[in-house]
């Protein structure tokens, strides 16, 4: 009789611990949390954002309840009551710590301040922008069409720059190559008129030659 009541003495000592720690973890993770919404009071968005992923914790939590988790280790809630709801708040602590770890992580690593920030500037820069933003129609099939042919309408007027770049450096070789041209017939032009000149001139010299008698050619040696 003697070592199963220290069994249960020594399952009471451990429960406690287990308790005490739990609430040790508890009180941390709250001291985190209210800091994260103190740091978040001057940023609106960022706030609400914490807002909201603190009601979404509550309910996972909420459904996480004792009678839910006793359910699933009935002999040992049955055999033990206090050691079964010491596990059970060590893991609500847990869970809870995990779950508000990840949001920070989420909020650090994703920037989302930064995001909002330029969330926010884009709403100011839109209420000057009478005309309404794009919102879904519901029906996927228009959407995806719309999103398509604003996408091929991009990519349309980009096509028509570069064929308007592509047609201005045409027209500038064609007007490279037509002056090159020019310029070859000019040359060939000057290279006839040369050998004509060259022609006309050997012509008159021989014709001149032609008129010279033997005598004259050797009477004066």
């Amino acid at each position: 009789m003697e070592e199963p009541e220290k069994s249960n003495v020594s399952e009471a000592v451990s429960a406690k611990s287990n308790v005490d720690k739990v609430d040790d973890v508890s009180s941390q993770a709250s001291n985190r949390r209210n800091d994260s919404v103190k740091s978040s009071q001057s940023k609106p968005r960022l706030k609400l954002f914490s807002k909201v992923m603190e009601k979404s914790l509550q309910w996972l939590l909420d459904n996480a309840s004792f009678d839910r988790f006793s359910h699933y280790f009935q002999p040992l809630s049955k055999q033990n009551p206090q050691l079964t709801e010491a596990m059970h708040k060590q893991f609500i602590s847990q869970l809870q710590t995990l779950v508000q770890k990840e949001i920070a992580t989420v909020i650090e690593e994703g920037e989302l301040q930064v995001k909002f920030e330029e969330l926010d500037k884009l709403e100011e820069l839109a209420k000057d922008t009478p005309q309404a933003a794009w919102r879904p129609s519901g029906v996927p099939e228009q959407d995806v069409c719309s999103g398509l042919v604003s996408y091929y309408k991009k990519q349309e007027e980009y096509m028509r720059i570069q064929l308007k770049k592509l047609q201005k450096e045409n027209a500038g070789l064609a007007q490279k190559v037509q002056a090159g041209r020019e310029n070859i017939t000019h040359t060939e032009q000057r290279i006839a008129t040369g050998v004509e000149e060259w022609r006309a001139s050997l012509e008159d010299l021989e014709a001149f030659v032609s008129t010279l008698s033997p005598s004259e050619h050797f009477g004066s040696l």
